[in-house]
């Protein structure tokens, strides 16, 4: 498995180079960087300002500016000090300074000599999309969630890649086979083309990769295996997967996504982390049923806001009322002006993102 060589490539960089000093910080070149830094119990961490961050960066690396105020705090308040951080800046003078700080405090650091400069004149993978930390609240690896685009995601947990619903050319065009490494897992939720893309699939596909869809969605690709309704599959790292109904209600949008069609998907990962993200649907019935069949609430949820296709404002409100996430992300919401759902959820944390 991927989780447990990148795990074991870790433990030889830091018992080799931090021997003498079990807090101390370790500089890497680019090739060491990329053998490590989306290794399971690491977190990549872009210390710039937000806009150097916004014109490109490492794949899934969150940002947390050291210049800012309450920079150890912030690491403190997200990541556990079992935990190795992976940081980087852009010629690595700001970097230094930070994995100084962070070593300082009880952290393992792992440096990027040369910063992002030096990782994009080797060509590596980088991106600019928004990462966003999801973090646990035991002693866990965060999940970290890349924001693409309308109805695509990106799940990176425990060094493990789950791309949901990925998507070359709808808005922004998207490069997966340079932005992206190869998925782990792709889920589909349905065949509609701004969530099905059968080149976007083959460019994330490698051996071993597990790819998820509807039947309708697996009729037009002849690709992977079929999740309907009400079941439940495995993935690697011990990740469950569970299918629930999506579909329209309102009289007269029922041919737009029919009952029995369409997935939502529920992700488990370890402990009390876990993920919704609902597809095209509106506010139905079953989306009760998430909250009551589960242990534990719903940590981050994904809802769609794109009248008269998916949910209405109101209908957000409904299914986030039933579902009970700790945080929601509204996606797929098109032109719909979804400013008011913080004041309409105010015991939901409402993370508003670019996910037209």
């Amino acid at each position: 498995m991927r989780t447990k060589s990148l795990f074991l490539s870790v433990s030889i960089l830091l018992s080799a180079l931090t021997s003498c000093n079990a807090n101390a910080w370790t500089d890497l070149t680019p090739d060491q960087f990329e053998k490590v830094y989306i290794a399971d119990g690491t977190v990549t961490i872009d210390v710039r300002s937000a806009d150097e961050y916004a014109e490109g960066h490492l794949y899934h690396a969150i940002n947390i500016d050291w210049q800012k105020d309450g920079f150890i705090d912030e690491i403190s308040s997200l990541f556990h000090k079992e935990m190795t951080l992976a940081i980087y800046c852009r010629s690595g003078k700001r970097s230094a300074a930070a994995a100084q700080a962070l070593s300082d405090a009880g952290y393992k650091v792992l440096n990027l000599k040369g910063g992002y400069t030096a990782w994009a004149e080797a060509g590596k993978i980088s991106n600019t999309y928004q990462v966003e930390c999801i973090a646990d609240k035991g002693k866990n690896d965060p999940l970290l969630v890349t924001l693409i685009k309308h109805g695509s995601l990106e799940f990176s947990y425990k060094g493990l890649s789950i791309q949901i619903d990925p998507v070359t050319g709808y808005g922004k065009n998207t490069d997966y086979a340079k932005e992206f490494p190869k998925a782990d897992a792709i889920l589909i939720t349905h065949e509609h083309g701004d969530h099905l893309d059968k080149d976007a699939i083959l460019a994330l596909s490698k051996n071993g990769t597990k790819v998820i869809m509807n039947e309708k969605s697996h009729q037009q690709t002849g690709l992977g295996e079929v999740l309907a309704n009400g079941q439940r599959v495995g993935l690697a790292g011990g990740i469950a997967v569970e299918a629930y109904p999506a579909y329209n209600t309102t009289p007269g949008r029922e041919q737009f996504h029919p009952k029995g069609n369409g997935n939502g998907y529920h992700l488990h990962f370890w402990g009390t982390l876990n993920a919704y993200v609902a597809g095209d649907t509106e506010d139905i019935p079953e989306l009760a049923d998430i909250r009551n069949n589960n242990q534990h609430r719903v940590t981050v949820a994904f809802l769609p806001v794109n009248q008269p296709y998916t949910m209405t404002v109101d209908q957000c409100v409904k299914a986030t009322e039933m579902i009970k996430p700790e945080i929601l992300i509204p996606y797929h919401f098109g032109q719909t002006d979804i400013s008011g759902l913080p004041d309409l959820l105010p015991d939901t944390k409402v993370l508003l993102r670019d996910m037209q």
